[in-house]
């Protein structure tokens, strides 16, 4: 309910609730939904939000379903082996909960996927794996179904806009005054993020999800062959794919940015929709980012045969993106040190360096780089843009 209709019902119980309990008025009522009576924006005639008033000041206390912790998913998933026989080999549980955060929806969405809806693991003699678990994963991602379509229309909302922006960026954008308490209290009640141990989208899913969302138009209409970038190896050719990218970004970027709702994070996501359109034919993207971090971390996986996939031997390339937020030099040398310390971390000698330039005044001619760059062990590629 909204509008009218809910401020109606809101007085109707606040005028019930003196004198006329409970003879002829209910002695407690419970308003179940997925955000709390104080989040609701109601708007006057003149589009000035209402807050307040005695429509709203009914609340007793507030109750949240929280998360599943890991002895609670581990329960869970142990009734489906009780009532089917299936087991789950070593990992699985810590595998589900790492990519869920223990989100009650996602935990029973993986489950049922990989249990009931993957043909193969109908065989309840066979175990669920770690491998049905990450398919199970990605098709819930491509699927979208309700509960993640509905994130598309949360993240519309200006008062999430504000938040996420600032996670996808890894930082507040110059000249911005930061979330209100209330604002990050409501996007934290919605589920997108969690604030401990910092600040940070809830879980990979999301993490997954969100810029899949926020890119798919422009995802779909980016001119762009896995063919064209494969070697005769089987691997991706990165130095090429990043050429073709900077072209690309020169050409085009500034009226793809302008489409994008988030143009404070539109050239990182502009950079993973065109990933995500080279690697959608077999690879995968993991992402990590955050307030604070100054960056995107980004793990591309390669499976190198198809038959064996991710079984298989794979090429991990490590992408970093940052934004240039002091000189070019000092820019990159902090870059330099995060993208060979997530290499150290995935255990990995690939990875790649990408420099945002948003400075209006300041020509594409002195932007473009290319380079190689040494940073203890691992030799990194750099691209300015």
């Amino acid at each position: 309910m909204v509008g009218d209709t809910l401020i109606s019902l809101l007085r109707q119980i606040r005028a019930g609730y003196p004198d006329r309990r409970p003879q002829a008025f209910p002695q407690t009522v419970l308003l179940c939904g997925v955000r709390d009576v104080r989040d609701y924006r109601i708007h006057d005639g003149d589009n000035q939000i209402v807050l307040g008033g005695s429509a709203f000041n009914i609340k007793s206390e507030s109750l949240r379903l929280g998360n599943f912790s890991h002895e609670e998913v581990a329960l869970l998933y142990a009734q489906h082996t009780e009532a089917t026989g299936q087991t789950f080999e070593d990992g699985a549980i810590d595998y589900v909960f790492e990519q869920t955060g223990g989100q009650p929806w996602l935990v029973n969405a993986i489950g049922y996927e990989a249990c009931f809806r993957a043909k193969t693991a109908r065989d309840r003699s066979r175990p669920i794996g770690l491998a049905l678990l990450a398919a199970a994963r990605e098709r819930l991602i491509e699927r979208r179904d309700t509960h993640l379509d509905q994130l598309t229309n949360q993240l519309r909302e200006p008062r999430v806009h504000k938040i996420i922006s600032e996670l996808l960026s890894g930082d507040i954008a110059p000249g911005t005054t930061p979330p209100s308490e209330d604002d990050q209290l409501y996007v934290q009640d919605l589920g997108l993020i969690r604030t401990r141990p910092q600040v940070e989208i809830a879980n990979p899913i999301y993490r997954e999800i969100i810029p899949r969302t926020l890119t798919w138009i422009t995802l779909t209409r980016i001119p762009q062959e896995t063919a064209w970038y494969v070697g005769k190896d089987g691997r991706l050719d990165f130095p090429k794919l990043l050429d073709a990218f900077q072209q690309f970004f020169r050409e085009n970027g500034e009226i793809w940015i302008e489409r994008f709702d988030y143009k404070e994070a539109a050239p990182q996501l502009l950079m993973q929709a065109f990933l995500q359109r080279i690697v959608n034919s077999g690879g995968r993207i993991d992402r990590e980012y955050g307030l604070g971090r100054r960056r995107t971390d980004l793990l591309v996986q390669w499976p190198l045969d198809e038959t064996q996939g991710f079984h298989g031997p794979v090429q991990q390339v490590v992408i970093e993106l940052k934004f240039l937020h002091k000189s070019l030099e000092a820019t990159i040398k902090e870059g330099l040190a995060q993208t060979a310390d997530y290499m150290d971390r995935v255990g990995t000698d690939e990875g790649y360096l990408i420099v945002f330039d948003r400075t209006l005044e300041v020509s594409w001619e002195t932007k473009i780089l290319v380079r190689q760059a040494q940073h203890g062990k691992y030799r990194i590629g750099v691209w300015g843009m």
